[in-house]
């Protein structure tokens, strides 16, 4: 039901106001018969994909679509061959982050002489995952999650105007689990409204939220990349590395998998835990999970899963520590709160006469000229003296950090 009720212009069209309303910039290019190459980042669910289609139908322009998902360069070039004699081609790339460098470097010169405009639709970051050349070479524009009115009311155009829905007498009696189960994804909310209406022989129906959720038992898959279970499993994920559960932490893992998450956004996250949730207390676990990241870019599924899986293991079952993490926090409130706050005149730098003068750099302590090449001078702004922004935590390697440190500083920071 989705693809029937896909809209075919811009007044159909739900949601994205700031781009498609009155005086919305994708409104003003349609008006203006042309268009630059595009990148559209946002959740999915939202209409990127049916832009594009309007875009393309709106300027009366040729137009082909790609899925990163099964494009390779060849792919890309044939159609970049196509295009050259059809001018104005819009190229349609679902999931472009999903592009290797070498995939979208093939895309460059054509973009660049016009042989094609670009579409690009993503629900990752674009600044992460296409490179800056072409970025450069476009405009991104974020679309935004649909909100509750939004979503009803698209449940209820189906219900007024789609060639089937319509012949039954439909009562939407609660609308929570309709909008819960399809996390937000409207492309989700229409198939799953069609499937529930479908679930019963009778020509009256009543949709409740225990009906939706019997029959979405049955019917929807139950890992979406895409949609709210993908977040809901990454935070299992994660929490369960965080409490240092190898078994539980695999187990997530293998549903991120099965589900065909990108390989990526699992070991990115995984960096990140590294050193949120492991610092200094084991600092190989950032090393590990970087090798890994860089590892699974090149190879992908299937053998990346034994990757993921050993940096998985690695991870939970080393020692945790979020003193790093807390330790920039602290820095951020406390810049946040108190300003920029002069630097001490013995840290400036001197680089000119004058400034030698006026007392920059005067009286600072060149630690290596001290023994065990250390000297205790002051290195904050006189407003923060003795300010503790780390406090390490207590496992083995942070325990004898805070030992090293009681050594040099004694009592100023209370280590």
């Amino acid at each position: 039901m989705a693809e029937r009720m896909r809209p075919h212009n811009l007044d159909q069209f739900a949601g994205q106001q700031h781009l498609v309303g009155e005086n919305g910039v994708l409104r003003r290019y349609i008006q203006s018969g042309m268009i630059p190459s595009i990148i559209l980042w946002g959740p999915p669910g939202v209409g990127k994909t049916t832009l594009a289609n309007i875009i393309a139908s709106q300027l009366k322009l040729p137009f082909t679509a790609i899925s990163a998902i099964n494009a390779g360069v060849k792919d890309i070039r044939e159609v970049i061959e196509k295009a050259k004699s059809r001018p104005g081609t819009i190229l349609f790339i679902d999931e472009i982050h999903r592009f290797s460098k070498s995939q979208q470097d093939a895309l460059l010169n054509a973009v660049e002489k016009g042989i094609v405009t670009l579409i690009g639709a993503t629900t990752e970051n674009p600044s992460f995952e296409v490179i800056s050349a072409l970025l450069s070479r476009s405009q991104v524009y974020v679309l935004k999650h649909l909100t509750k009115e939004e979503l009803i009311a698209l449940v209820e155009n189906a219900l007024a105007n789609d060639v089937y829905l319509k012949k039954k007498k439909v009562t939407v009696q609660e609308y929570e689990a309709l909008l819960n189960i399809s996390g937000g994804d409207a492309r989700k909310l229409l198939n799953l409204l069609e499937i529930v209406v479908e679930g019963t022989n009778s020509e009256e129906v009543v949709i409740t939220d225990e009906w939706v959720k019997q029959i979405a038992q049955q019917n929807v898959v139950l890992y979406d990349k895409s949609g709210e279970m993908h977040y809901d499993i990454i935070s299992a994920f994660i929490k369960s590395i965080r409490g240092s559960d190898p078994n539980a932490a695999v187990y997530w893992l293998a549903r991120m998998i099965e589900g065909g998450e990108d390989v990526k956004f699992i070991a990115r996250r995984l960096l990140i835990l590294a050193s949120e949730d492991i610092g200094n207390a084991n600092p190989t676990a950032m090393v590990m999970a970087n090798d890994c990241f860089q590892a699974v870019s090149v190879i992908g599924y299937p053998e990346s899963d034994i990757l993921l899986s050993q940096t998985t293991i690695y991870l939970a079952s080393s020692p945790k520590s979020n003193a790093a993490y807390m330790a920039i926090r602290n820095a951020q409130k406390l810049v946040r709160e108190q300003g920029n706050l002069p630097v001490p005149m013995h840290l400036r730098n001197a680089p000119s006469k004058l400034m030698k003068e006026q007392g920059y750099g005067q009286n600072y302590k060149y630690s290596h000229d001290y023994d065990g090449n250390f000297v205790v001078q002051e290195f904050l702004p006189d407003a923060l003296k003795n300010t503790v922004l780390f406090d390490p935590g207590n496992n083995p390697r942070e325990n004898e950090m805070r030992k090293n440190l009681r050594n040099m500083w004694g009592e100023k920071y209370g280590y």
